[in-house]
This record gives structure tokens, C-alpha cells and sequence, in this order.
């Protein structure tokens, strides 16, 4: 065969066939790049059975033009490829897309220069270039990250270059990283852990598909349990995969991590440089990268002996991508493993509903961890009932939590308030004509920012500052904060215990794993008093002297009629529960809300988790929602609002009549407008029985739609705005 098929990384063109030139060895796989018209187009060859391409003769086939210098990508991840386009009902282009996710990583060997110190003093020595010789005895970097190092500029460094105090050192771009070891420190487990620890260890060595739900409570060392499987992959010279749904868990995991194999492991996320990124991509792909831990994105990498997948806390709605290829990294995982006959291990303390029922069913191996590690006891909560215990006018904090609050500072505790809505206020309006401030791209409310001095759209990120008059009437200093954000209850708090040391904690402001790092370091170092936080406080933090959790706003998730509403609720309020009392002393979790008497708000305050999850299941089989039935979203957008109308008007007048199907809509999406774009949504809903994927391309292929209408499918859909 002189011909090969190429998946060429655009989803317009489809499969394409070319000649394999004399002397050219390729093999399916293999990463090339060919000739389109003028272009030059990155592929990567595919078995032409699997592929459907024109039929194009020998004699006008062109021929390839090189193989990059990479592995070929193995044939499990291909079929993974396959798998999730075909799932998802996404382009294969634009799966493969995530694969190759490092551009320079495909360009071969390189190198970079880095300076040391020479052993050379400088002639004149400034306190700056002082500070500097002191600083960088035994480090060897860039200029740029040893500026960061000593804490001074570049320019003072390259004064040090070009007096010959730092002398370059040419650098391999594709070091290795050091190597994990096993046994660097073992963990002390109790009985519970070891039973668990040995489950997992015999399954890594089994070498089978074995999916597990590692399902203990908050605080139960969950992570050091799957530390012992890892161990014994280490042991066999195999990779790991560790998927974290937040950056900001990255850094108090590399931590941990270190502290058990003597080394970081390896990162994959998208604040990497393109150096990092490349350097991460070509180590996995060679198999000398031991473990990595990243975001979803990690898991479409090649990697080269992965022995064992880890999805911590496997709940979570961020390993749900919502756009472009909307696939779900928690069910991807499990695919990826049994595609490569490993273990997967989802951990949680507050599993999803759909992980529970596949552990009912016998699909997921479950292992239960129900006590804390090390003597520690789960918190006590209850709940604040505002009906009774109101608030002061203009507050937000019930008096019950701040008189717990007061306590906690005069003992020298520490307390979290959660509220998960970032800035200082939801809405923005003139106090005089009643104008309300709005994203111009979206049909959201701005949010105003007092940290940064913005009104900002949580959405599209459009940001203004706060005008001196109001738009519409003209009326000076009349702009009033409507509801409460984290910055807000952060400046009550500082209202009501003068002199506490108070620390927000969002996305906004622990964007990157150093600035979480330095929060953690303050929290444990006891320089932080109340910590009040969204989400992002929820999980992965262990600050033993924290004693106090309380739940601003209880009721805030169950608005807005997403029919995961009580289940997403129920496990944000359990997760932030259980950073209380992780330590020695008890802890106390106080919920406030105005409906104690809902489902999901008596679960918590009885800990009764396995009624709420039964009635939860319950009302889910008599819906036919997931994992009884299947759900689909499909989302119509323009920029001109009667096109995307009657493109959606269209799609729903040929909707297919099928027994097993119901398809709701076309209707304007509750965030109707999104980053300029108006949008309408079809909701479908099919029985297990239904081929829902097939159904779908079959019923929206009969259209051909201007480039300006876009229409999305969304399988397994976690967002209904």
C-alpha cells in the first residue's frame, strides 16, 4: 500500500487520502503533515476501515510531506477518539485536537538556555545584585524565573550576565523529571484503609478494567488510599493519570503528593507555558512521565503505559466541558480505562447520583470509607431556620452564627462561611429611577466587584467601572448593591468581629496554584481568622484548626429549576460541612435557610444521606431522567435573533415522532443571550431503549444552516441555561 488516510485536524474537510512517498515509513498513528491547496495541514493516519473518505485515484493523490518526530498515537487512544466523537456527536477533528494539545511538543528535540551562578563576583555590588548572590546559590533557570526566585528585576540579573556572575548553560527542553519513588514515606493506615488500599492494589496488579467508586466521608483519607495503588504502578513502571476538577485543589495536592513519593508529580492544565506544556506532553508520550495530575484536558494525552486513573472528587460539574466538545471527563475516564484493561478509581464523598446507581447495579466495584482518619469526628450541623432567627436589617448573618463566630475568634479558632456567589453583589440598580445594570453581550445582570472596583459579567467576562451617575436618569451617587456576594458577607464579618483577620476565597482571587498555595499557607499558619468563600473552598482543603462552617445561603442553589438542583446542593453543603473539625477539636456546621423543612435541608441536618439519595433516585426513574433515561440538549445560536428563532422553529417542526422520544421546545434558553449571540433550546428526552446519537445526526442532518447559525448538541447535559 502506497496510500494512507489522514484525520486532518479540521472538521470541515473530513478524512483525506494521500501518497506515502519512497523511503517514507508511517504506521496508523503516526502524526504528519500534508499538502491542502497552498497549506500545509497537520494529520495523523488513520486505518482506512475505520474511516469513510472520497474515493480518489493513486495518480491525483499528493504526497505527504513528513512524519513529526513523536510517537504514534496508540490504537486504545484512537479508539477513545473514536468513542467520544461518536458519544458526543462531535467532530473526530475535533476530538484529535485534544490530543495533539501541544504544538511545540511535535517539533522534535530542542533546547533552551538557563543561567547558574559562576562563581565570578561582579565588580560592583548593589544591594540588589546582593540580594540576588544570595538568593540563587544552587538554583538553575531563565532569567525570567530566576527573577521570580531572588525577587528582583531581569534587568538587575542581566547586569550579573554581562559581568560574568551568571553564565549560561544550555538545557535539554525535554528533561526528564525526576523519578517518583514508592516507598519514599508510608502512610500509617487504620484497618478501614488498608482493606481499602489492599483492594486497589490487587486490582492494579490484576491488569484488568476494574472501574471503583472510593466513596468515604469528608476527612476519611480517601487520597491515601489510592496513594498505595499508585505506589504499586510506580513499582511496575507504569503512568498515572489524577484528574482534580479545580487548579486551585492543584497546588495543596502537589503537597500531599510530595510528601508521600519524594517528588511533584507532573502538571497538565492551561495556565502551563508553552515550554511547560511541551516539556509535560513529550514525557507523557515517551512514558518517562510517572504521574500526572491535571484537568479534564489530561485525559485525551498519549500516554505510553498508563497502568491507573484516578477522578477525584468525581461529583464534581466541572469535568463537564460545556462547550466545543461537550463530553463528560468522568465517564470519558471509565472509557479511557476499559479501552486500556486498567483500574479507575472515582472518588467522593458525595458521589453522583448516576455513580451510586451503576455501583447498585454491580457495574462500579464500591469501597466504603464511613470514619474520619486518625480519631477525628464528623461536625454536628444544624440548621437556622430565618423565618425565626432573622438577620439585622441590611445583614446576611443570622445572629446564632455570629455569636458562633465571635466564639471561634476569642479561641483563637478558625471559620468558613460559604456563599457560592462570587463578587460583592448580584445586581446593580439606581436607587432613584430603578435602572438595572446589564451585560450588553448577555442576558445577565452585571456584578458588582468593590475588591476590583468593576461591574463584571460572570459569563463573557465583560468588565466596567461603576459609573458616578446612573445611565438612564442621570442621577449622581444613587447606585445601590441589590443581595449579598462573598464580598459582601466578608464586610459584615469585619463589622462584626473588629480586628479579624478575613480572607475571600473565589475564583477572582485564587485564580492560579500560587496564589492558592499562599492561602493555604496563611490558613495553616493561623494568619487567617474567617474565611469566606464560593465553591472553591468546598473541597480539597485540610486546616485542622477550622471548627466553624456556616451556610450563608442554603436555599441559593435549589433556584432556577435545574433537576439536579437537590443533588448538587446537598453535595456542595456536605463538602463544605466536612472542612469543619478535621483535626482534634469538634466541629460545628450551622445552615442557614428559610426552607428547613426541604428535602435535601433535613438530609443534611439528619445526615441521613442514603434516604435523600433514595428519593432522589426515585423521583429520577419516575421522570425518566438520568441514569433511568437520557437526556440531550440542543442549543441554536446567532447573532441575529430572528435567524436563530427560525432555525430552531425549523429543527422542531421535523422533529422525529418515535415512541421512546419526547422533544421539548425549541424555546429561548434562559440565558437567552450569551456573549452576543441569542440562543433557543431543544430538550430531549429518550428512554435507555432509544439509539439517542443516532436519532440526533439523523434528524438534524436534513438541515443545511448559513455559517452564521451554530447549533450545538449537548449529551448528558449538567447546564440548562
Amino acid at each position: 500500500m502506497n496510500r494512507a488516510r489522514i484525520l486532518v485536524l479540521n472538521a470541515a474537510l473530513g478524512p483525506l487520502d494521500y501518497r506515502i512517498p519512497p523511503g517514507m515509513e508511517i504506521v496508523p498513528g503516526s502524526v504528519v503533515m500534508a499538502p491542502l491547496g497552498p497549506r500545509q495541514v497537520m494529520g495523523i493516519v488513520w486505518e482506512p476501515e475505520r474511516l469513510e473518505a472520497d474515493s480518489v485515484p493513486d495518480a491525483r493523490l499528493r504526497p505527504l510531506l513528513e512524519v513529526l518526530p513523536v510517537p504514534p498515537l496508540r490504537a486504545v487512544l484512537r479508539r477513545l477518539v473514536e468513542w467520544t466523537a461518536d458519544y458526543y456527536c462531535a467532530s473526530l477533528a475535533s476530538v484529535a485536537r485534544m490530543v495533539l494539545a501541544s504544538g511545540g511538543a511535535l517539533k522534535g528535540a530542542a533546547t533552551m538556555t538557563e543561567y547558574r551562578l559562576s562563581g565570578t563576583e561582579p565588580e560592583r555590588l548593589t544591594p540588589q545584585r546582593a540580594v540576588a548572590l544570595d538568593s540563587l546559590q544552587g538554583e538553575q533557570a531563565t532569567i525570567r524565573e530566576l527573577a521570580e526566585i531572588a525577587g528582583v528585576s531581569e534587568a538587575v540579573l542581566r547586569g550579573l550576565v554581562n559581568a560574568g556572575a551568571l553564565e549560561p548553560v544550555e538545557v535539554d527542553c525535554d528533561r526528564p523529571y525526576p523519578p517518583a519513588q514508592p516507598d519514599f514515606l508510608h502512610a500509617e493506615l487504620n484497618d478501614e484503609q488498608q482493606a481499602a488500599a489492599t483492594r486497589l492494589v490487587d486490582a492494579v496488579n490484576a491488569g484488568q478494567f476494574t472501574p471503583f467508586l472510593l466513596d468515604g466521608v469528608t476527612g476519611s483519607g480517601k487520597t491515601e488510599v489510592y496513594f498505595e495503588a499508585m505506589a504499586e504502578v510506580l513499582r511496575q513502571g507504569r503512568q498515572v493519570l489524577v484528574l482534580l476538577p479545580e487548579i486551585a485543589l492543584t497546588e495543596a495536592f502537589l503537597r500531599r503528593f510530595e510528601d508521600r513519593f519524594g517528588v511533584p508529580p507532573v502538571l497538565w492544565h492551561s495556565s502551563l507555558k508553552s515550554t511547560e506544556r511541551r516539556r509535560a506532553w513529550r514525557a507523557i508520550a515517551s512514558g518517562t512521565a510517572q504521574v500526572v495530575v491535571g484537568a479534564r484536558s489530561a485525559l485525551f494525552l498519549p500516554y505510553a503505559k498508563l497502568g491507573l486513573m484516578v477522578v477525584d472528587e468525581a461529583h464534581e460539574i466541572s469535568f463537564k466541558q460545556d462547550d466545543g466538545v461537550r463530553y463528560n471527563a468522568r465517564d470519558v475516564a471509565v472509557m479511557r480505562a476499559r479501552f486500556e484493561g486498567i483500574p479507575v478509581v472515582l472518588s467522593s464523598a458525595t458521589p453522583a447520583l448516576e455513580s451510586l446507581q451503576m455501583a447498585e447495579a454491580g457495574i462500579y466495584e464500591k469501597i466504603d470509607l464511613a470514619a474520619r482518619y486518625g480519631g477525628a469526628t464528623l461536625p454536628t450541623i444544624e440548621v437556622v431556620d430565618l423565618r425565626i432567627e432573622q438577620p439585622e436589617r441590611g445583614r446576611w448573618l443570622a445572629p446564632p452564627l455570629v455569636a458562633e463566630l465571635k466564639k471561634r475568634l476569642e479561641r483563637g479558632e478558625q471559620s468558613l462561611l460559604f456563599l457560592n456567589r462570587r463578587g460583592y453583589a448580584p445586581l446593580t440598580l439606581c436607587r432613584h429611577c430603578g435602572y438595572r445594570f446589564q451585560c450588553p453581550n448577555c442576558s445577565a445582570w452585571l456584578v458588582e466587584h468593590r475588591l476590583s472596583q468593576r461591574l463584571a459579567c460572570h459569563h463573557c467576562g465583560h468588565e466596567t467601572a461603576p459609573p458616578a451617575t446612573c445611565p438612564e436618569c442621570g442621577t449622581a451617587d444613587c447606585l445601590v448593591a441589590c443581595g449579598p456576594g462573598v464580598e459582601r458577607i466578608a464586610d459584615e464579618v469585619a463589622e462584626v468581629l473588629p480586628g479579624a483577620r478575613i480572607a475571600v476565597a473565589t475564583s477572582d482571587t485564587l485564580g492560579s496554584p500560587e496564589k492558592a498555595a499562599s492561602f493555604v499557607a496563611a490558613a495553616e499558619e493561623g494568619l487567617i481568622d474567617v474565611i469566606v468563600g464560593t465553591q472553591l473552598v468546598t473541597k480539597g482543603f485540610h486546616f485542622p484548626e477550622l471548627t466553624l462552617v456556616g451556610v450563608v445561603d442554603a436555599d441559593l442553589g435549589l433556584e432556577g429549576g435545574d433537576l439536579r438542583a437537590g443533588e448538587r446542593t446537598y453535595q456542595q453543603i456536605a463538602q463544605v460541612a466536612g472542612r469543619a473539625g478535621r483535626g482534634a477539636k469538634a466541629g460545628r456546621v450551622l445552615i442557614q435557610t428559610r426552607h428547613p423543612e426541604a428535602p435535601v435541608i433535613a438530609a443534611l441536618a439528619s445526615g441521613d444521606r442514603d434516604s435523600f439519595y433514595a428519593a432522589e433516585t426515585e423521583g429520577r426513574r419516575q421522570a425518566g431522567a438520568p441514569p433511568f433515561g437520557r437526556w440531550a440538549a440542543i442549543i441554536v445560536s446567532s447573532e441575529d435573533e430572528a435567524e436563530a428563532r427560525d432555525a430552531a422553529r425549523a429543527i422542531g417542526g421535523k422533529r422525529p415522532q418515535l415512541p421512546d422520544v419526547a422533544i421539548l421546545g425549541p424555546a429561548p434558553a434562559p440565558l437567552s443571550l450569551l456573549r452576543g449571540r441569542y440562543r433557543y433550546r431543544l430538550l430531549v428526552n429518550a428512554r435507555r431503549s432509544a439509539q439517542l446519537q443516532d436519532i440526533i445526526r439523523a434528524w438534524l442532518g436534513q438541515f443545511k444552516f448559513p455559517a452564521s447559525v451554530r447549533v450545538g448538541i449537548d449529551i448528558d447535559p449538567y447546564s440548562f441555561v
